[in-house]
């Protein structure tokens, strides 16, 4: 079996975490051609990745400016309210929100601050005339963790030149962080109507025709499957919250019962891992229809963006639920455009998971909190989306436990 040497190329799975006030959080990121020789990454964890062969797994401490640029206050601006360009996007009136990050394209006649468009900034103080904004990474005072997973060891090859790649950058680019409060700060999220949807119509007519199909590539349900996983046991009673014609669950996982809540009769008769099931519209009635303490477990997977009443069902999961039991919510980035509440597409995908978050803070029912994310890893080939993506769905969770 092959090990990695300073010139092998190697499939590693990078593993980012940190602990906030209110949770846990890891990310994971599927790195395919790691190249020992050329490629940038702390030296702890390339020397502690060295003679690993497949399954192996290693976690290094790191210096913090290992990582992370440090923390600035020269990164913080306080600006005249005039300078957010609140007209950015066409047809759309946006107002800075605290706690919500925007890209640099939202300021306007701003001198000293970073020049790239993209580069997100937070708001993190509001009055009526100015605000102040931070355009530190939004990891640079969290203690850090990285570990590593080797998946494959392809040996070494002749080296003819070519691109080589900063993993700690790749990973913590692009949004990683964006899930935490500022300053223990609740996110505004919850202005300009976000539980409204392009299309009101009974949800029962909408899901009325049958959709036996995944909305998952493979990989990503793969992914899902091994979290859900971890906490989901043999000889607990879950709830498949907002259920469909698969559960997403271990198949040989023996359960005492596991229940499906969902609008579409065909689709639960046509899910043979559960034992038994209910047709009901939580965005019509969110009381949940069992009794109090009914579940060690429930799931909710590729459903939370659709809910227009996620307090009352956050609220309502902590009455079913046993103390110390699970509410484990799975999504990604893929969704149906008239169903989903308004203010899902406009988060950025790390924000999404901020916003489940505050549904699991608000009900103040729930402790030890966690956030999971995948990305990266290869579409299967067979997969119908190939064409426009070589990446498998990314992969987001939330998961508390009952107080």
């Amino acid at each position: 079996m092959n090990k990695i040497h300073s010139n092998a190329i190697a499939s590693i799975e990078f593993k980012l975490s940190w602990q906030s006030q209110f949770a846990y959080h890891v990310d994971c990121y599927f790195g395919e051609k790691v190249n020992f020789w050329r490629d940038f990454f702390p030296q702890a964890l390339q020397e502690a990745l060295l003679d690993k062969t497949v399954g192996d797994e290693v976690e290094v401490p790191l210096p913090d400016d290992d990582m992370i640029l440090p923390h600035s206050s020269h990164n913080i601006f306080t600006l005249q309210r005039t300078q957010f360009n609140s007209r950015f996007l066409h047809g759309k009136i946006l107002d800075p929100r605290l706690g919500r990050f925007y890209p640099k394209k939202f300021l306007q006649n701003v001198s000293g601050a970073v020049k790239e468009k993209l580069t997100p900034f937070r708001c993190i103080r509001l009055d009526e005339t100015t605000l102040q904004v931070d355009f530190n990474h939004p990891l640079a005072q969290q203690t850090l963790k990285l570990a590593a997973k080797v998946h494959e060891v392809q040996g070494s090859r002749e080296e003819r030149g070519g691109r080589c790649n900063d993993w700690v950058e790749i990973m913590t680019r692009n949004g990683i962080g964006f899930q935490s409060r500022y300053e223990n700060m609740p996110t505004d999220f919850f202005y300009d109507d976000p539980f409204a949807r392009m299309d009101w119509t009974d949800d029962s007519e909408f899901y009325s025709t049958p959709r036996l199909v995944s909305h998952l590539d493979a990989k990503a349900i793969e992914v899902i499957t091994g979290f859900y996983s971890q906490f989901i046991k043999p000889g607990m009673k879950v709830l498949d919250l907002m259920s469909s014609w698969k559960s997403h669950l271990p198949e040989k996982l023996e359960l005492a019962d596991l229940m499906g809540l969902g609008l579409n009769q065909e689709e639960l008769e046509n899910n043979n891992q559960l034992t038994g099931y209910l047709l009901h519209d939580l965005n019509k009635t969110p009381r949940i229809p069992f009794d109090d303490k009914a579940f060690d477990a429930v799931i909710c997977t590729v459903s939370v963006e659709y809910l227009t009443q996620p307090f009352e069902v956050f609220q309502e999961v902590s009455r079913i639920l046993k103390a110390g039991g699970y509410f484990i919510v799975t999504f990604s980035n893929r969704w149906f455009p008239p169903k989903v509440i308004n203010i899902w597409p406009d988060l950025h995908e790390f924000e999404r998971i901020g916003l489940v978050m505050e549904y699991f803070l608000k009900s103040e029912q729930y402790n030890h909190l966690s956030t999971y994310s995948m990305r990266n890893f290869p579409r299967p080939a067979d997969d119908k989306y190939i064409h426009e993506s070589q990446y498998a769905d990314p992969v987001f969770a939330v998961c508390g436990q009952k107080v």
